[in-house]
């Protein structure tokens, strides 16, 4: 047995942990969770545990619904939030067949496929994501929508608000679990908040997202308050982004680092910017899933609406920042379009993949925004081959459609029914009528 193996059980047993919660996602990125005896995590190892996975979202079809659970012992953590009294723990798993082959739905093997094929080319795939989303006082809404649960702004210092004390809880537990902070503060809406966490391998990164999301939702519900990734949940306020710091590695060497080139940006790092730039738009129903992604991406406060690239631009979708000039580890690119409500396992696979197909066909990046891309007029944009992203889930999704870089990163079945989901959710919301259109219609027409 691994030695991580034998860490985990023996840890099981020193700190009397009462039930063991094997997590995994569905194709849309909610976490699934089974709690197993102590006695059974032994036995889950070698032979995994079953379930049914047809009744999982997008993880198989009825005819094969057998899958096994087996958890990854590297991921292994204590829960703060239980009770000390039975204490709980939490692994990742791999979701296999019966036979033992990697399920081919499952979105933690989605993105092991392309970190392999990354590795192939000598690459390993490093991120930093900033998690932004709001608190609200309930889940219950007033005259206007959600009330926020203070109205301070960008870096604002609230002595004693419910903000303060919860990103020092938040970032406290998280720590409690192995997850590394780097920053956290209020962000420029009323109630909202980010905190970002350090780099780490994409894989590691779209885990703790999955655990950060858990630990915000736990942190609310222990101090009264309601936390939500939502991308838009304030109609006149900005909308929450997950802006992801993307980095290739060549064994110990930045592969993105050229101290002689322009911002310091390698020729590899330019050709993973011009993959991105290229295929943003097929991707994008990936990385802004929801129809309410479309509000916060066409709802201005900064949020990227064109195919752009820029330094120390903000309203571009990829930004080349210098916080750390000729430190060649430090070298990066942001892409901002992604928010928090993606599922990060497929999000980081298709950003993966596009980077490396511009790095492949050596695609040329095109000229940099040197101005706000919102100030400009579409007669301009488009003069400077600013295109814009899909407006709304319904386009991103037709768009995607026909992209076979992301059929072939997410795989047949992922992609068919991450397209057949998506549509249903358009479907439902068409066929709703607005307060909206009620109050504007109902006493005019």
């Amino acid at each position: 047995m691994s030695k991580q193996r034998d860490f985990v059980l023996r840890t099981i047993e020193e700190r009397g942990v009462r039930f063991v919660r094997l997590w995994f996602t569905d194709v849309s990125g909610t976490l699934k969770s089974v709690a197993i005896a102590p006695a059974e995590v032994e036995g889950a190892f070698g032979e995994g545990i079953g379930f049914d996975g047809s009744a999982i979202e997008g993880l198989t079809r009825a005819y094969e619904s057998d899958l096994l659970a087996v958890p990854d012992p590297s991921t292994f953590q204590l829960l703060p939030w239980r009770s000390q009294d039975q204490p709980s723990a939490r692994m990742f798993c791999e979701i296999r067949t019966p036979n033992g082959e990697p399920a081919i739905a499952d979105p933690r093997n989605v993105l092991k496929r392309t970190l392999e094929r990354a590795a192939e080319l000598g690459f390993s795939f490093y991120t930093h994501p900033e998690m932004e989303f709001y608190l609200l006082r309930s889940k219950e809404l007033g005259p206007e929508g959600p009330i926020p649960v203070d109205r301070a702004g960008y870096f604002d210092n609230v002595p004693g608000g419910t903000a303060h004390d919860f990103r020092r809880d938040a970032v406290n537990m998280l720590e409690d679990l192995g997850i590394s902070v780097e920053f956290s503060h209020h962000e420029g809406g009323p109630g909202q908040n980010e905190i970002d966490l350090r780099y780490a391998d994409a894989l590691t990164t779209a885990d703790n997202i999955m655990t950060f999301r858990t630990v915000v939702k736990e942190v609310a519900i222990a101090q009264g308050v309601h936390a939500t990734f939502m991308p838009k949940p304030l109609a006149n306020q900005p909308g929450s982004g997950m802006h992801t710091h993307l980095s290739l590695f060549e064994g110990d060497t930045n592969a993105f680092y050229d101290p002689a080139a322009k911002y310091q940006l390698s020729q590899t790092g330019r050709r993973f910017v011009a993959g991105l730039l290229r295929h943003a738009p097929e991707i994008t129903a990936v990385t802004n899933q929801y129809i309410n992604s479309y509000k916060r991406l066409w709802g201005g406060d900064e949020a990227p609406s064109f195919v752009s690239w820029g330094h120390n631009n903000s309203s571009a979708l990829v930004r080349i920042p210098m916080y750390k000039p000729n430190k060649g580890g430090a070298a990066r690119v942001e892409y901002r379009a992604i928010d928090c409500a993606v599922n990060p396992y497929l999000g980081f696979s298709v950003l993966l993949a596009a980077g490396l197909k511009g790095i492949e066909e050596e695609y040329e990046l095109p000229p940099e925004a040197e101005n706000n891309v919102w100030a400009l007029s579409d007669g301009e944009r488009r003069a400077m081959g600013f295109d814009p992203l899909p407006s709304s889930l319904d386009h991103a999704l037709a768009v995607m459609e026909r992209s076979e870089l992301v059929a072939e990163t997410l795989g047949e079945q992922v992609f068919a029914y991450f397209l057949r989901d998506k549509r249903r959710e358009v479907a439902r919301y068409r066929s709703q009528v607005t307060p909206y259109e009620l109050s504007s219609m109902l006493d005019t027409v």
